[in-house]
């Protein structure tokens, strides 16, 4: 897949973590409109999701919402 070897490229995360930059792969050429996850090691993070939206506005994709469930579920004091 093109979009995960841009990310491997970039060194995003290491090699290791394939899956979890295939989940961020998957989700942006689905176009999908928000990415909620409990993954706060390698995709919940802003020093993360950035890297990851330049290579994807790079490859001719837009950039992808990433939040945790916390930011889309409200919670019990929310009304």
């Amino acid at each position: 897949m093109g979009l995960l070897n841009k990310y491997l490229e970039k060194e995003i995360l290491g090699p290791r973590f394939q899956n979890d930059m295939l989940h961020i792969a998957l989700a942006t050429i689905a176009n999908v409109d928000v990415l909620v996850s409990w993954n706060f090691r390698h995709i919940v993070r802003l020093d993360k999701i950035r890297p990851f939206n330049s290579v994807n506005i790079e490859c001719g994709y837009k950039s992808l919402t990433i939040y945790s469930p916390r930011e889309v579920v409200p919670g019990e004091t929310d009304s």
